[in-house]
Order: C-alpha cells, then sequence, then structure tokens
C-alpha cells in the first residue's frame, strides 16, 4: 500500500514538472533554441540577435514578458529571438556559453543582443524587476541597432522621417519637417495626436539644436520615475518612444 502511494506521488510529481516544461516552452513561441552546438552557426547569419541566458526550464514574468518579444518581431527577417536554457547539474549543458560572456546564475536571466559587425554583444539592464519588460527590450533593441521596430505610440512612416532628420541639414530638415505635416493630415483621427509630437519635436530640434532630444530624454525620464496617473504615464512612455527616433544608435 505505501509502495503504491509512493508511486502515485512520484509520477504526480514528474507530470507535474513535464507540463511545467512544456508551459514554459509555448510562453516563448517563436524563440529559436540556442545551445553550445548551434549557436556559432545561427547567431552570425542575422543582422542582430536578441539572445536570453536562462536556467533550463525558465517560467515567471521575466520570462514571459521576454516571450512577448518573438511575437511582436516576427515579421523582423534581419532579427532572430533565442534562449539558451543553462544547467548547473549532470552534463551542465551550454555553461560553457555562459562563461564565454561573463554570465552568472545569480545573474539570470540575462539578455544580451549581439550585432553583425560586433565584436562584443550589448548587454540589457533593467534599474528594478519592473523595468524588465518587452517593450523596454524593444526599445533597446531599437536603440541599438538599425533593425525597424514599432514601440508603442509610434508610426512607421514618420519614425523613418525622423530617421533621415537627424542627420540632415537644416535645409533639407525643413522639407522634412514639411513631409510630416503633410502626412500628419493623411492619418486617421486616432493617429494623429502621435503625428502632432513628431512635428513637434522636429519644431523644438530646428529651434534648440539637437541638444533638445538629451534634455527632453531626461526631463521625460525625471517624470517617469514620479508619481504618475496610468495614462499620464502611458503617454509618457509613448512620447519616449517617439523621441527616440530622433536619437543615434549608441557605440559600443
Amino acid at each position: 500500500m505505501m509502495r503504491s502511494v509512493f508511486l502515485t506521488v512520484v509520477y504526480a510529481f514528474v507530470a507535474l514538472c513535464f507540463d511545467m516544461e512544456l508551459s514554459a516552452a509555448d510562453e516563448c513561441k517563436g524563440c529559436v533554441q540556442l545551445d553550445s552546438h548551434n549557436f556559432d552557426k545561427i547567431i552570425p547569419k542575422f543582422k542582430a540577435a536578441v539572445v536570453k541566458f536562462d536556467v533550463a526550464f525558465p517560467y515567471g514574468e521575466k520570462h514571459e514578458e521576454f516571450g512577448k518579444i518573438a511575437a511582436a518581431t516576427k515579421d523582423a527577417v534581419d532579427l532572430i529571438v533565442g534562449e539558451v536554457g543553462v544547467k548547473d547539474f549532470g552534463n551542465k549543458e551550454n555553461s560553457d556559453l555562459a562563461k564565454r560572456y561573463n554570465i552568472r546564475k545569480d545573474d539570470y536571466p540575462v539578455i544580451l543582443l549581439f550585432v553583425q559587425g560586433k565584436t562584443e554583444p550589448y548587454r540589457f539592464t533593467a534599474e528594478t524587476d519592473a523595468d524588465f519588460t518587452a517593450d523596454n527590450i524593444k526599445r533597446f533593441i531599437k536603440k541599438k541597432t538599425d533593425i525597424y521596430l514599432g514601440l508603442p505610440g509610434c508610426v512607421e512612416k514618420l519614425d523613418k522621417l525622423a530617421d533621415e532628420f537627424k542627420s540632415a541639414n537644416e535645409k533639407d530638415r525643413q522639407a522634412i519637417l514639411n513631409k510630416a505635416k503633410v502626412f500628419e493630415e493623411t492619418l486617421p483621427e486616432e493617429h494623429r495626436p502621435a503625428a502632432k509630437v513628431y512635428v513637434k519635436m522636429m519644431e523644438k530640434i530646428m529651434d534648440k539644436g539637437d541638444v533638445f532630444v538629451q534634455t527632453e530624454q531626461t526631463r521625460i525620464d525625471g517624470l517617469l520615475k514620479g508619481k504618475l496617473s496610468k495614462e499620464k504615464k502611458r503617454n509618457m512612455e509613448e512620447r519616449r518612444n517617439i523621441l527616440q527616433s530622433f536619437t543615434h544608435r549608441d557605440e559600443l
């Protein structure tokens, strides 16, 4: 009788672990599972690769947030989203990859962004656990690469105009600003508030110079650290996303 009960408990535990493993895998649909054998074959083939190093069978909010990246970037053919599951037991699978990039178990999950032409990856950092979000990771990717990722509040055509604007001379900037104003009038009503932000930022940059981008970034970051209503916080985050379209990509 005792043996029967014991086996029942063991089977139930194994089934639970199996379900947890499947659940974890389902939470990151579209993620490529990377390991010591395929890592160096796959990563170099893409302009950029965002990779999460984590425990072998990850779960929890951070894992779920990362899973949203794969879904949100499924049409970005130049970007691959991958996971490396590291085991600290048995054959310690993929521990060599973790060691290569100086990743410790206590650091998990760690997100690295590999960009073609760069010898070292960029490392995503979040000041708090609450900052480990899909939108912040997408913002990080957008900041470090030229791959287009639509962030909340952004409009693709206006993002492209902003990208042209930041590198243009004064005469060309005026022409781009005029294009943005014309395009604003063609947009559905729900997108016009965002378009007005793009136009306003172009006007501010032309008036105050490129320094406006940094001062505005500092101002928005300060406001977001304070107490804001849910609606005000969303508006500020979307404004920050738009502002990022006017910033130059960081270099190592």
